[in-house]
């Protein structure tokens, strides 16, 4: 299955930038960062027509539960725009914001 067709799949640029918010902010956490690379990847793939990240590449790298919530992100943007919304609101219950210890580490403080 490829992925070049998700960028099209959006309302607008808005909704595009919540889901990206959603797996940049709760999916791609540093401590793994194998799979943080892949989600971010992904993430990017949303705005791009060109192949970025394959399904494969995904199922690879990234948990199974979070390689579940992208599938259902496929099928939500494949399928029309209230089903995205409805998958951003469960991704917003379901994953905690990830703290960005990168970040924190590279302000001085403690890691």
């Amino acid at each position: 299955m490829t992925l070049t067709d998700l960028s099209n799949g959006f309302r607008d640029d808005e909704q595009r930038r919540r889901v990206q918010a959603v797996i940049h902010d709760r999916l791609a956490d540093d401590r793994d960062p194998q799979e943080c690379r892949f989600l971010m990847r992904f993430w990017w793939q949303l705005s791009m027509s060109y192949r970025e990240v394959s399904m494969r590449d995904l199922s690879l790298n990234v948990s199974q539960e979070k390689l579940a919530a992208l599938e259902a992100l496929i099928d939500a943007i494949r399928s029309s725009h209230a089903q995205i919304d409805a998958w951003a609101a469960g991704a917003e219950r379901a994953f905690p914001v990830v703290e960005d210890r990168g970040f924190r580490c590279s302000s001085g403080s403690e890691c």
